[in-house]
């Protein structure tokens, strides 16, 4: 069986690498360079930046922790090399062109797009043709250009590593998660930032706790917040860029040195010529069915291309099952558990149903810690932030958990396992988590919970491992 990959992203790369194994005579085409766009150009360079921004706002706590002198500035130059030296160790840590090769595939990289002359067979520019018994499209997606008149002035992530200085002022199109990633950065890098949200709020597919919680995280940093908001139009003018946007029938004008857009992350479909494969796509992506089949039962399709989840950790999975049922198994491609966060200031992030989406569908009940009451967090200095666990009413099965404030991508971690493995509320609230940890906020939340479902006994107004009085017990006192 010939297996014919397009992209070496996570998704491609997993693919390529899985039907080799399984026996495959695979032959993997790479545009560009090995790894996509999670290892050259998003999360590994630009949460590195995040990791420069963390230093920053760290060091600006040295009083508190009795430290003395000057905090640091940033070097933009050195911050931005040194961000571009981790995607590169990444790239070589994860094997990158070697590897792929060893395993026994054929590696064709650098090789510029690839475009369908019909189903079985496609073509790079410089009239190389490659067929396959099984077509894998793992092409990936790329920053949306603004569809407005000078949309194309607007830069996006990857345009970051070619600035030569920090910009005054900067507006930020599009308030989900890379967008809000890339203003906390450069507000944490000294500039001045305004997010414009086409939406009533930001991050709106985060739960609604979440969202209200970084506005006012936000706003308080000083950062502008502006929902609702329709871009117009975008002009070149003396000190940068002139941005015309509509917000309840009005129109606004602002000036900023810089415009970043964040709005949509389409399929790279152009080159591909889909029209000779078969396939028509569905709002810029490729649809597939469970088991990541096209409409054409011999192409398959991975990754950001289809448009279920932009998250490389959910493209390598799928990759690997587009491979599989290419050769035969007939496995289906779930998106129920899939944590994500971000690594802004603060952190964020989910699993499972929010509030509002639990609620549409079960009976549910909802408990909500601050961090304050979390040993650890006030030890690190960052009271700020929550963690909310949703729960089933009936049977106390975890739906859902949501945390804003430190170290909360590796919070939402634990609660993915817990809800992977569909523990009920009371099971959560008895896992013995290290002392001090925010992922104990976790524990505390359940507890709660398992007290208000009354799955357990009336316990103790003493917390022995926070030595204080119960979260349950404080939260309950008479005012």
């Amino acid at each position: 069986m010939k297996i014919l990959v397009l992209g070496a992203g996570p998704a491609g790369a997993r693919a390529a690498i899985r039907a080799r194994e399984l026996g495959a005579d695979v032959t993997l085409l790479e545009r560009d360079r090995v790894g996509g766009v999670a290892v050259n150009s998003g999360p590994a360079p630009v949460r590195t930046l995040a990791r420069v921004a963390r230093h920053l706002r760290e060091a600006r706590q040295w009083g508190r922790f009795g430290l003395r002198g000057d905090p640091p500035r940033v070097d933009l130059a050195e911050a931005l090399a040194n961000a571009r030296r981790v995607s590169e160790e990444v790239h070589d840590g994860k094997g990158g062109e070697d590897f792929l090769r060893s395993t026994g595939l054929t590696l064709v990289d650098r090789a510029g797009p690839a475009r369908f002359l019909d189903p079985h067979t496609v073509t790079l520019t410089d009239g190389r043709r490659f067929e396959g018994d099984r077509i894998i499209l793992a092409v990936g997606g790329h920053s949306r250009t603004l569809p407005v008149p000078g949309g194309q002035m607007a830069l996006n992530y990857a345009d970051v590593f070619s600035l030569s200085d920090l910009p005054a002022h900067v507006a930020v199109v599009g308030g989900a998660d890379t967008g809000c990633q890339l203003a906390s950065i450069f507000r944490d890098f000294g500039v001045d930032v305004t997010i414009l949200e086409f939406k009533s709020r930001l991050l709106p597919n985060a739960d609604e706790d979440v969202s209200r919680a970084m506005t006012s995280a936000f706003q308080n940093r000083g950062i502008a917040v502006i929902t609702n908001a329709r871009v117009e139009s975008l002009t070149k003018n003396s000190a940068g860029v002139h941005l015309r946007y509509v917000r309840a029938n009005e129109s606004l004008d602002l000036n900023v040195d810089a415009v970043f857009s964040a709005a949509g992350w389409p399929a790279d479909l152009e080159p591909l010529n889909l029209a000779a494969a078969g396939i028509e796509p569905e709002r810029g992506y490729v649809r597939v069915d469970g088991f990541l089949r096209s409409s054409v039962p011999h192409i398959y399709a991975a990754g950001d291309v289809n448009g279920i989840v932009m998250l490389a950790q959910s493209a390598a999975l799928q990759g690997g099952l587009a491979a599989e049922n290419a050769l035969g198994a007939q496995r289906t491609y779930s998106r129920e558990i899939v944590p994500s966060g971000s690594f802004t200031d603060p952190e964020y992030a989910g699993v499972g149903l929010t509030e509002a989406e639990a609620r549409d569908s079960h009976d549910c009940a909802t408990a909500t810690v601050p961090y304050d009451f979390v040993t650890r967090a006030l030890i690190e200095g960052l009271p700020e932030g929550f963690c909310k666990l949703i729960a089933d009413r009936r049977t106390g099965q975890l739906l859902g958990a949501h945390v804003m404030g430190a170290y909360s991508a590796e919070v939402i971690q634990v609660a993915a396992v817990c809800l992977e493995t569909g523990l009920r509320v009371d099971r959560v609230a008895e896992l013995q988590l290290a002392f001090p940890t925010i992922a104990q906020a976790l524990v505390i939340a359940a507890e709660r919970l398992t007290q208000d479902l009354q799955l357990v006994a009336a316990q103790s107004a003493w917390d022995p491992v926070e030595m204080r009085p119960s979260f349950e017990s404080l939260v309950s006192a008479p005012s």
